[in-house]
């Protein structure tokens, strides 16, 4: 059959189009100062983290598992963690997953059933909205952090003649605008409502709450609630863990696709992130440091930038077109610190950003002088 050069030209015109735009997305090499991680604890390259990975290696831990969790690629590394991890974080069980989006998508792909309904956070994660596409329930946004929008939908829904469940999902710590849902109240609403919440604490696993247990700790437990905890961010490995009362663990184990047909998560990574959530335990003071860091660069911004800080590590600089975005990062990164441009369609249209993310990479005598020079560049863009 020969060669369709229009078939290639299709994605030649999409690429120009999103050059065009300046949306364009390549791979970059690190390079300068750490603010656009999320290794917010500096764990990834950690002394720690090394020691556990050679001794997990040196008592004959594999590196890969050689299928999936239901045929030969279960390991005791895999059911240690999850044991782990349940206690940890208050939950009846926990399930491991290779990623973050992996398990994301596996929630809403699994649990919510036909007749249910999705209430979800207007500016929830992508992964979300791809499990909720591949799921059998109907699915609403409620805006940004607004519990009554929540409990609007829901009664609406009632009201014409919903009878399934409702659930609710949110990130605890959003991962673009660092601001936090609003979870007392929507904890409340689940309950008036008997409905399940959903809590993604990606960004605040490691970093906020009792050992780092998270901003949702003190929901963990219950019987409405899940809650996904992500590896790959403050514990500096890789890999997701979902945290659910026995029978929705149990559940995904008989259900969930992206578990049954996928090759286990290494062992190895398992038994680092065991050594992970010890250190949240064992050195709080990686936490404290952090938060001093935080309460620093929240001062300086506003002084230095004329800006609101976000009050957690995630500070976004919005700054509204995408070439205003792309022309500010490439100032900043000519200047030696590593940050990125957001732009849409992973934040809304006319907000694109800088997303300045604060780990114990650096410091702050490296955050003032940072937060000098984007001062210089914001005047000179006009922002």
């Amino acid at each position: 059959m020969p060669f369709d050069a229009s078939a290639e030209s299709v994605y030649v015109r999409d690429l120009d189009d999103l050059a065009r735009r300046g949306r364009l997305r390549r791979l970059a090499p690190r390079a300068g100062l750490d603010f656009s991680s999320n290794d917010y604890l500096a764990l990834a390259e950690s002394r720690e983290l090394r020691k556990a990975a050679l001794a997990a290696l040196a008592r004959g831990v594999p590196i890969g598992a050689g299928g999936s969790r239901l045929l030969r690629g279960n390991h005791p590394e895999h059911e240690a963690l999850e044991s782990e991890a349940a206690a940890f974080f208050g939950a009846e069980a926990a399930l491991f997953f290779v990623g973050g989006f992996a398990a994301n998508s596996a929630i809403f792909s699994t649990l919510p059933q036909r007749g249910d309904l999705v209430v979800y956070d207007a500016l929830i994660h992508a992964s979300a909205h791809h499990g909720l596409r591949s799921g059998r329930a109907d699915a609403v946004a409620a805006a940004h952090n607004d519990a009554d929008a929540f409990e609007d939908a829901i009664r609406r829904w009632r009201s014409a003649g919903g009878v399934g469940r409702p659930w609710i999902t949110v990130e605890t710590l959003y991962s673009m605008d660092g601001d936090r849902a609003p979870l007392d109240d929507l904890a409340a609403i689940a309950d008036r409502h008997d409905a399940m919440l959903v809590i993604d604490e990606a960004h605040a696993t490691g970093v906020f709450g009792p050992d780092g247990r998270g901003l949702g700790a003190g929901l963990e437990g219950r019987p409405n609630v899940v809650s996904l905890h992500t590896c790959g961010k403050a514990l500096g490995s890789v890999g997701a863990l979902i945290c659910a009362p026995r029978s929705l663990r149990d559940f995904l184990v008989n259900r969930c696709r992206p578990f049954i047909f996928a090759t286990a998560p290494s062992p190895l990574i398992a038994a680092t992130v065991r050594a992970s959530l010890d250190l949240c335990r064992t050195q709080p003071e990686r936490r404290d440091q952090l938060q001093r860091l935080i309460a620093h660069t929240g001062c300086e911004l506003k002084k230095r930038c004329g800006l609101d800080p976000s009050g957690s590590q995630i500070l976004p600089v919005i700054v509204g077109e995408d070439t205003r975005a792309t022309t500010l990062a490439s100032a900043m990164q000519a200047c030696g610190y590593d940050i990125r441009a957001i732009r849409p369609p992973t934040v809304p249209e006319g907000t694109a950003r800088l997303r300045i993310a604060l780990t114990l990479n650096t410091d702050a005598q490296a955050v003032s002088t940072m937060l000098d020079r984007l001062a210089v560049e914001l005047s000179r863009l006009g922002a």
